[in-house]
């Protein structure tokens, strides 16, 4: 399978050496624009637009960035339960056809119930991920159904429900999910197309694997798998780890600059198992990196990728081979890693996994 490579866009410039966060604060045109346009150019298939309950809203980023640029694909964080199904079906599908099936979903239950609440949320994250899975499927009854349809759920009910228009991809764009809670493996092994996970090591990662196949096998389905990283890459091993510990510095000073407490934030059951590994040791599987984990609480994707471009691509194939064949990718300087990532990494990542497929159909 062709390896996918994913970024991630975010609309404001970030303040500091080192950036944790990429979609917060305000929006600039001209960098949301140039932002898209440069993993466009640097070979990325795909970049995520994500989501708080604060932050500039998604699909008419997506919009703005996919009118100016002619490949890249948008990975839109999309939290159910704030539109109706019927509605946001039609949305995702008109979508879909204006930038020429370019649009994937990332289906995300909200990072805690404090936040959610902000925008008027009040259901437990449990619940919230059941009224996913119902959401997601009126959904697909009405990107489906050649005639009018009802109904009646837990959350939803609608009757005589009718599109006119369906996704330009068949049968709908891709639909991935995160998250580690059996209310988030329920609903993504019956529902979703991509299981997304923060970077753990390799014995970790190959039993997740099975785990979540044999859930998804009882759903008739099978899914595939994506894997986030942050590379810190450098010409030399010595100088990618001096540049690790870095960064390192410049997080934790402006955490404690903002009073950060890492043992004060909440938790979800995704970033506990990255807490977990940092516990373990630094440095799992020669390459990765977890004590930026630990300093930001695990909060997003921090789990890093340390060494030269040619070390770092073979640390990825290593995954490649266990089933992951799609990788999301940014870095901690964001706008300038973009280009970074596509010199080498991207490209040496690319032909390792096509040399892989090659050898496996031989």
């Amino acid at each position: 399978m062709p390896v996918r490579v994913i970024g991630m866009i975010g609309v404001t410039p970030p303040a500091g050496a080192a950036s944790v966060h990429v979609i917060k604060g305000g929006i600039s045109t001209d960098y949301l624009r140039a932002f898209a346009q440069a993993h466009e150019q640097a070979g990325f298939d795909l970049v995520l637009v994500g989501y708080t309950a604060s932050s500039a809203e998604g699909f008419l980023v997506a919009q703005y960035a996919a009118a100016h640029t002619s490949r890249l694909g948008y990975l839109i964080a999309h939290r159910p339960g704030f539109v109706a199904p019927t509605l946001a079906a039609r949305k995702i599908a008109t979508f879909d056809h204006l930038t020429s099936g370019r649009l994937a979903l990332h289906i995300i239950s909200g990072a805690s119930d404090a936040e959610q609440e902000g925008d008027g949320d009040f259901q437990p994250k449990e619940v919230r991920y059941r009224r996913a899975g119902e959401y997601i499927e009126v959904m697909k009854r009405a990107w489906s159904s050649q005639r009018r349809f009802d109904f009646e759920g837990e959350f939803y009910r609608v009757k005589g429900a009718q599109s006119d228009v369906r996704p330009l991809q068949s049968p709908h764009p891709p639909l991935f999910f995160g998250g580690s809670s059996e209310g988030a493996l329920a609903m993504g092994a019956q529902h979703c197309d991509v299981f997304a996970m923060f970077g753990e090591p390799l014995a970790a990662t190959r039993t997740r694997i099975a785990e979540f196949r044999a859930r998804a096998a009882a759903f008739g389905r099978t899914p595939t798998f994506n894997m986030s990283f942050r590379p810190i890459l450098a010409s030399t091993e010595d100088a990618a780890w001096d540049k690790a510990r870095r960064i390192l510095a410049s997080v934790t000073t402006q955490q404690n600059a903002t009073g950060f407490d890492n043992r004060k934030t909440p938790l979800d059951h995704s970033a506990r198992r990255l807490l977990d590994f940092a516990a373990q040791g630094d440095v799992h599987d020669a390459r990765l990196w977890m004590p930026i984990a630990e300093a930001t609480g695990a909060v997003g994707n921090t789990s890093c990728l340390v060494g030269t471009p040619e070390q770092v691509a073979q640390a990825l194939l290593e995954y490649y081979k266990l089933g992951v064949h799609s990788f999301l990718i940014r870095g901690f300087d964001p706008f300038n890693d973009v280009s970074a990532f596509g010199q080498e990494l991207i490209p040496l990542l690319r032909d390792g996994a096509a040399a892989l497929d090659r050898a496996a159909a031989a």
